[in-house]
């Protein structure tokens, strides 16, 4: 995180840069498995691996640390 915008991550063994302006996800109707939405909030951005492989991913904060809730090749 940048000023607490998301920059780049760690998922599924890889590294991911955030390629495009991420979206702010506020109030959102998604859950976490098993438990209905508890005010969640998070992000949907683009994001390119060092091989160059792009997905969309929409992650959320928990109490300690962010999930991916979602990918989309």
């Amino acid at each position: 995180m940048v000023d607490d915008i998301p920059v780049r991550m760690f998922y599924a063994g890889r590294r991911w840069r955030v390629t495009d302006i991420p979206t702010r996800l506020r109030d959102s109707i998604w859950a976490t498995p098993g438990e209905p939405s508890r005010g969640l909030y998070g992000w949907r951005f683009q994001a390119t691996d060092e091989a160059g492989e792009a997905m969309v991913f929409d992650v959320y904060r928990a109490e300690t640390d962010w999930h991916v809730h979602h990918c989309y090749i």
